[in-house]
């Protein structure tokens, strides 16, 4: 049994589908954790150089541009989880479960 998985993982593992796969959902995920890295980057960078920018009310109201601004990076984070999510569903699931068909899995 042990034999069996290994010979099948060897067998995925060189495969140029699923090279191509790996580097695909790689890029994806770097590209995405650098869109909220430096969305958060920005976001400290305004509380330490600009901290009245972000105390400005907005509105007439008595919250301050700074607590939209937190909720927008949670809701960014939120939005670039399901991107990810949504890829790999119709994408990625599909083309690795194809691999496996192909290698008898």
């Amino acid at each position: 049994m042990q034999d069996e998985q290994d010979r099948l993982a060897a067998a995925v593992a060189a495969d140029p589908r699923y090279e191509a796969l790996v580097a695909r959902r790689s890029r994806l995920g770097w590209t995405l954790s650098a869109i909220i890295f430096i969305a958060f980057v920005g976001y400290l960078l305004l509380i330490a150089f600009h901290p009245a920018l972000l105390a400005m009310p907005v509105g007439a109201g008595v919250t301050s541009l700074g607590i939209p601004l937190g909720l927008g990076l949670i809701l960014l984070a939120i939005a670039l989880t399901g991107v990810f999510v949504r890829q790999a569903n119709r994408h990625h699931d599909a083309q690795m479960a194809a691999i496996l068909r192909d290698h008898g899995a």
